[in-house]
C-alpha cells in the first residue's frame, strides 16, 4: 500500500492550492492507487472514473468549490471527486449499506450540487444554476461535465440549444472516451473522431491570437472576426459553434499543465454565453486490466488488484437476462421478423449476445430511450416484431413515446424489461420500481412479471405471437431459482394465472419474483396451523378474472404482493374485486407493495426487508390480516 504522501494532506479541495503542477501530477497517481483498491473490494464503476482523474485535479484546482459547481454526468465517474471532497475515508464503503453512493447525491455532500445516475442530465441542470446565480447577481461559475456516450441523448441536446440562446455562462467539458458502457453508437461518434483527427483547434486559436497581437489596434478589433473565420476553415464549422458555444479543443485530457492553463482561462473568461472545452481521455487510464478490457472495467464486482480477476461469484442457475437473451435467439433463428433493440445496454440487456448471432438485427440507437421505442414503433408498423431491451428504470425516460407513439396505435412492440424491482448497489435511481403501474394504467397493453427463469421463456414465447397490441414482461437483476426452463413451444394464455398451492382462510396472489417469498411464509405459516392459498397471477393486464372471482368467492382474506409501487397490480386487483361486488365486509383485501420511499442502495435481500416484502414481512401480513394472535418473533 503507499503511503499517499500527498493525498494523506487532502481533506478537501482548498487543500490543493497549496501544491505545483509537478505535484498534482503525484497526487493524480495516489488517487488512482486510491480507488483501485476501494473498488476492488467494494465493486463498482471504476473505468469511467480512472479516465477522469487529472480532471478532477484540475477542476478542484481551479475552481473554488463547493461555491463554484462542478456537475457530473451520470455520476460513475464522480469517485476521484469524492476522494477530494471530504469523503476519502469513507471512498471503501461505496455502493454498500450506510455507505457512499456510487453517484452524486445532494445529501451526501455539499460539493455534490445534483443529484446523477441517469445520463445526460448535465447540462440542463448546470444552466438552471446559472441561471439562478444570474437572478440573483452571483459571480460563482457552473461546470458541467459530459460524456461522449452521454451527447447521444436528446435531452444533452435540447439543453445545448437553450444553452447557447442563453447569453448565461456555463462551462461544459466534454469527456471524450470513444466510451459510454458499451462502444458509442451513431454519427456524433464519427464527427468527434473527425474532430480529432484534423488539425488541434486550440493551439491554431492560440497561434492566430499571437500573429493578430503583432498588428496594429485596428487589426486587434477585428481579432473576434479572424478567429471565427479560422475556427471555420479548420474545423468546417463545428456542430459545437452552430449552436451557440464557444469551442476549445480537443485537448489532452491527462495532461495537467494544459488542462489548468485551458480551465483557468475559461473561469477568467469574460463570456457571456456556454463554453465547450473537448478534452480526450482514456478509460481505465492507469490500470492495465482496465485498459486492455473491451468494457474498460467500466462496472465490476470486488476483484484481484494484481491479477485483475473479478468475483463473478458462483450460481448454478443462469441470470435472468441470459435466459432472456438465448430465448430470443432460438425465436429469431426460426423467425426472420425479430428485431433486437436497446438503448446503449446491449451487455445489460443480453442484446451483446443476440447482436453476435444476428449482427444486421440487432439495433443499438445510444442514449435514447425515447428514440429506441418510436423506432421499435415504426419497425412494428411494417410488421416486424421488435423487442426493445430496455431496463425499467430507463423507460421511465420514453414513457410519453410508450403512450403516444405505441399504446395508442396499438402496434406489437415487445417489452424487455430488465431489473425489475431493486436492484441492490445501484440503489434507488437504478430500482425498477413503477413500471407495473405507468404500463398496466395503458389500454392495449399486456403485462406480464415472471416468477422464475422458466416462466420468463414462456413469457417471450407468448410475447412472439402477440401482433395486435404492445406487451411487456419484467423480470429481475440476477441469477433465475435454478429450475429447468419452459420449451419454446410452451406458451401462455394471455389473462391466465397459474395456482401453486391451494389452501383455504387466505390467498397470496403473487405478481412477479415474490413467489419464492410466498412458499417460504407459506412453509412457515403451516407449521402455525394457517395453510394459505398461493396464486401466481403472471398478468397485471389483462388480469385473471375467472380465477380472482373464484378466490374472493372462497377465501377470507386476499393478500396481492407485487414488487412495485402504488397503482400497480394490486390497485387493478382491488378495482375489478370492488366493481364486481366481491369485496363485502367478511372479506379482507391487502397489497403488499413497495413503500411510498426511495430505498437506499444495500444488498437486495436487506432492501426487501426494509421494503416489507420479504418472507417475514408476508407471513406477519398474513397474521395481521387474519387478527390471529400468533405473534412472530424474528430469527437469526
Amino acid at each position: 500500500m503507499s503511503n499517499y504522501n500527498f493525498l494523506n494532506s487532502i481533506n478537501f479541495p482548498s487543500d490543493l492550492k497549496k501544491f505545483s503542477n509537478s505535484d498534482l501530477k503525484v497526487l493524480s497517481k495516489e488517487i488512482r492507487e486510491k480507488m483501485i483498491q476501494a473498488v476492488s473490494k467494494t465493486g463498482g464503476h471504476l473505468g469511467a472514473g480512472l479516465g477522469v482523474v487529472e480532471l478532477t485535479v484540475a477542476l478542484h484546482y481551479i475552481f473554488d468549490t463547493p461555491k463554484d459547481k462542478i456537475i457530473w454526468d451520470v455520476g460513475h465517474q464522480s469517485y476521484p471527486h469524492k476522494i477530494l471532497t471530504g469523503r476519502k475515508d469513507k471512498i471503501e464503503t461505496l455502493r454498500t449499506g450506510g455507505g457512499l453512493s456510487g453517484f452524486t447525491k445532494r445529501d451526501e455532500s455539499e460539493y455534490d450540487p445534483f443529484g446523477a445516475a441517469h445520463s445526460s442530465t448535465s447540462i440542463s441542470a448546470a444552466l438552471g444554476i446559472a441561471t439562478a446565480n444570474k437572478l440573483s447577481n452571483k459571480s460563482e461559475d457552473v461546470v458541467a461535465v459530459i460524456g461522449d456516450g452521454a451527447l447521444s441523448a436528446g435531452m444533452a441536446y435540447e439543453a445545448m440549444n437553450n444553452a447557447g440562446s442563453s447569453k448565461t455562462k456555463i462551462i461544459v467539458i466534454l469527456n471524450d472516451n470513444d466510451m459510454s458502457i458499451a462502444k458509442p453508437v451513431g454519427a456524433l461518434r464519427t464527427y468527434l473522431a473527425k474532430i480529432l483527427s484534423g488539425k488541434i483547434y486550440f493551439s491554431l486559436r492560440e497561434t492566430i491570437k499571437l500573429i493578430i497581437s503583432s498588428f496594429s489596434k485596428r487589426f486587434m478589433k477585428k481579432a473576434g472576426k479572424a478567429e471565427d473565420f479560422f475556427r471555420s476553415a479548420v474545423t468546417g464549422g463545428t456542430l459545437f459553434n452552430s449552436l451557440g458555444f464557444y469551442y476549445v479543443g480537443p485537448i489532452d485530457g491527462h495532461d495537467i499543465d494544459v488542462l489548468i492553463s485551458v480551465l483557468d482561462n475559461a473561469k477568467k473568461m469574460k463570456y457571456e454565453g456556454p463554453i465547450l472545452i473537448h478534452i480526450k481521455t482514456e478509460k481505465g487510464k492507469g490500470y492495465a486490466f482496465a485498459e486492455k478490457s473491451s468494457d474498460k472495467y467500466h462496472g465490476v464486482t470486488k476483484f484481484n488488484v494484481l491479477t485483475g480477476k473479478q468475483d463473478k461469484g458462483k450460481s448454478l442457475a443462469p441470470s435472468y437476462t441470459k435466459v432472456f437473451a438465448k430465448s430470443l435467439i432460438k425465436h429469431a433463428e426460426k423467425d426472420s421478423k425479430i428485431i433486437g433493440v436497446t438503448a446503449a445496454m446491449p451487455g445489460g440487456t443480453g442484446m451483446d449476445l443476440f447482436a453476435e448471432k444476428f449482427p444486421d438485427r440487432m439495433y443499438d440507437v445510444g442514449i435514447a430511450e425515447q428514440h429506441a421505442v418510436t423506432f421499435s414503433g415504426g419497425l412494428a408498423t411494417q410488421g416486424y416484431k421488435p423487442f426493445a431491451a430496455i431496463y425499467s428504470t430507463f423507460l421511465q425516460r420514453a414513457y410519453d413515446q410508450v403512450v403516444h407513439d405505441i399504446a395508442i396505435q396499438s402496434l406489437p412492440v415487445r417489452f424487455a424489461i430488465d431489473r425489475a424491482g431493486l436492484v441492490g448497489a445501484d440503489g434507488p435511481t437504478h430500482a425498477g420500481s413503477f413500471d407495473i403501474t405507468y404500463l398496466s394504467t395503458l389500454p392495449n397493453f399486456i403485462v406480464m412479471a415472471a416468477s422464475d427463469e422458466s416462466e420468463l421463456v414462456k413469457m417471450i414465447n407468448t410475447s412472439v405471437q402477440i401482433n395486435d397490441r404492445p406487451s411487456a414482461f419484467r423480470y429481475p437483476r440476477g441469477n433465475g431459482i435454478g429450475i429447468d426452463l419452459a420449451k419454446e413451444e410452451e406458451k401462455l394464455i394471455i389473462g391466465r394465472g397459474r395456482f401453486i398451492k391451494e389452501g383455504k382462510q387466505v390467498a397470496l396472489v403473487n405478481f412477479g419474483a415474490r413467489l419464492q417469498e410466498c412458499l417460504i411464509a407459506e412453509k412457515n405459516l403451516s407449521k402455525k396451523g394457517i395453510f394459505p392459498t398461493i396464486f401466481d397471477a403472471r398478468f397485471a393486464k389483462p388480469l385473471d378474472e375467472n380465477s380472482l372471482w373464484q378466490i374472493a368467492t372462497n377465501h377470507d382474506a386476499i393478500i396481492t404482493i407485487e414488487e412495485g409501487s402504488i397503482g400497480g397490480f394490486g390497485s387493478h386487483v382491488n378495482h375489478f374485486l370492488n366493481e364486481k361486488n366481491l369485496l363485502d365486509k367478511n372479506i379482507k383485501f391487502r397489497s403488499m407493495i413497495l413503500p411510498d420511499l426511495f430505498i437506499d442502495h444495500d444488498k437486495p435481500e436487506n432492501m426487501y426487508k426494509v421494503a416489507g416484502l420479504d418472507a417475514l414481512s408476508i407471513e406477519n401480513k398474513v397474521i395481521d390480516t387474519l387478527n390471529s394472535k400468533i405473534v412472530l418473533k424474528k430469527t437469526n
